[in-house]
């Protein structure tokens, strides 16, 4: 299931260190927590969504709800909560684990349909909110090369652009004879 955590944050002064605490602490974090296989995080590209994305591939809701989530990381705001703003948590079912967005990649995600980014060449997935806000409800992910110009002349209605963050963190594979992802081409 896809984890998904977006927000903004209020405090000019204090971001840059929130950005290093989240991205540099949190994610290992909840990395380790039994049932996380992947977590990212990106930077929205524009405006009119939160500005901040996580997004974590996990077994399914009771990992949220453990102990274990609670204890590494899960809910660890507390210094940073009067500057969070535009928060939102769902989880999403539909897809396996998150693709890895390199650094010469965008994340887009659409709440309208995928057959804009269809048209695009793009090979979107479906996502589908089963807990937490549970909206929107669909949502269609998508991963676009940079060099991709027609997404930023044009975007599709309900579609946002992520730049990553983050490289993709993984839990430690079972099999140590696991073959490295493939490449977007």
């Amino acid at each position: 299931m896809i984890y998904t955590v977006e927000c903004s944050f209020a405090d000019p002064a204090s971001e840059a260190e929130w950005n290093n605490f989240y991205s540099l602490e949190k994610l290992p974090a909840l990395i380790s927590v039994t049932g996380f296989h992947t977590s990212q995080r990106f930077k929205a590209v524009g405006a009119s969504c939160p500005v901040y994305l996580a997004l974590h591939t996990i077994d399914d809701l009771d990992v949220l709800t453990g102990d274990e989530y609670r204890r590494k990381g899960g809910g660890n705001f507390a210094k940073w909560q009067p500057h969070i703003t535009d928060w939102h948590r769902n989880l999403y079912s539909g897809i396996g684990r998150a693709p890895a967005v390199k650094a010469d990649e965008w994340l887009v995600l659409c709440a309208s349909g995928p057959d804009a980014l269809i048209r695009m060449g793009l090979q979107p997935l479906a996502m589908h909110a089963v807990a937490l806000e549970k909206s929107p409800e669909r949502r269609w992910l998508a991963v676009l090369p940079r060099g991709s110009a027609r997404f930023l002349e044009n975007p599709p209605d309900g579609a946002y652009l992520y730049s990553p963050m983050t490289a993709q963190l993984t839990s430690a594979p079972a099999d140590s004879t696991a073959h490295p992802p493939a490449k977007h081409e």
